[in-house]
């Protein structure tokens, strides 16, 4: 079960504040309007004023007054609709730990309510938000294609659907950048070895890699680095592995950019195991 995150900003007091701030800067004078609407006891008129915020895209005003409805109105009508636009204000204000958290609580709470379809979807959504570069942790890419995975396995004929395998995609592509980086770090730091593995296995997790042709390049200079960086008695057993990878590149792409550095590799391959035969000691 997902935790409540907690945050700088998610305090009444912390948001009131912001609030303010956010009013005073736009309507000047806002401070004092935006006290008299806290201060009040009509709950509807607070309400009302709330939706008007969001609606205006104004949503560091509406977030504390969402705040005391929903807690007020806990266990009522209105308590349903309260919750589901406190979730709107966070994602509104980017504070999309907490709107993922309120979106998937609304969607557990309320399964026959219609929105929880969209609640689902926008919890995914703020995962996908969540998402960093590729070239850093990708456990919230993880999260959020598998969001929304599950999101388009409960509705398979929802209208986000689209939309939500648009974002998959996009995520496996940094999913797939993040692999090349990774390996190509061990092929940029001489770590040979590991490079091979790193390539083969981001290979086997993405064959449709756009990065495929050149993995599968890099995967047979590194044979031969390594090669090159062997002992005299490991020479041999890694040039040939050399030509081997280089003949499954050529198979694969006869008409490769990189196929004149390969055939080079190849040909110091083949040199290079004539001459570990012509020193071999005879008997």
């Amino acid at each position: 079960m997902e935790q409540n995150p907690t945050t700088s900003h998610s305090t009444p007091f912390a948001y009131v504040a912001l609030g303010a701030l956010a009013l005073a800067l736009t309507f000047g004078t806002g401070c004092s309007e935006y006290n008299k609407i806290m201060k009040s006891t009509d709950l509807d008129y607070k309400y009302e004023r709330a939706l008007g915020f969001l609606d205006s895209n104004k949503c560091f005003g509406a977030l504390p007054i969402l705040e005391e409805v929903v807690s007020l109105t806990r266990g009522t009508e209105r308590s349903v609709e309260a919750q589901y636009n406190y979730a709107k204000a966070h994602r509104c204000v980017g504070d999309y730990y907490l709107a993922r958290y309120y979106f998937k609580m609304f969607a557990k709470t309320f399964p026959n309510d219609p929105r929880a379809e969209e609640a689902q979807f926008e919890s995914a959504v703020c995962s996908y938000l969540l998402s960093p570069k590729p070239s850093l942790d990708q456990l919230e890419t993880d999260q959020a294609i598998e969001e929304f995975q599950l999101f388009m396995d409960r509705y398979p004929a929802s209208a986000f659907r689209d939309s939500s395998q648009v974002m998959v995609n996009e995520l496996r592509n940094k999913l797939e950048v993040k692999s090349f980086e990774s390996a190509y770090t061990y092929y940029h730091t001489e770590n040979y070895k590991s490079a091979v593995i790193a390539f083969k296995n981001a290979l086997k997790e993405y064959p449709d890699t756009p990065f495929r042709e050149q993995m599968q390049w890099l995967i047979v200079d590194s044979y031969f680095q390594y090669a090159e960086l062997s002992t005299e008695r490991r020479k041999l057993e890694r040039f040939n592995d050399t030509i081997e990878a280089f003949l499954t590149f050529v198979a694969r792409y006869p008409e490769s950019q990189y196929m004149e550095q390969a055939q080079n590799v190849h040909d110091r391959c083949v040199t290079a195991i004539d001459n570990l035969a012509a020193n071999l000691p005879t008997e």
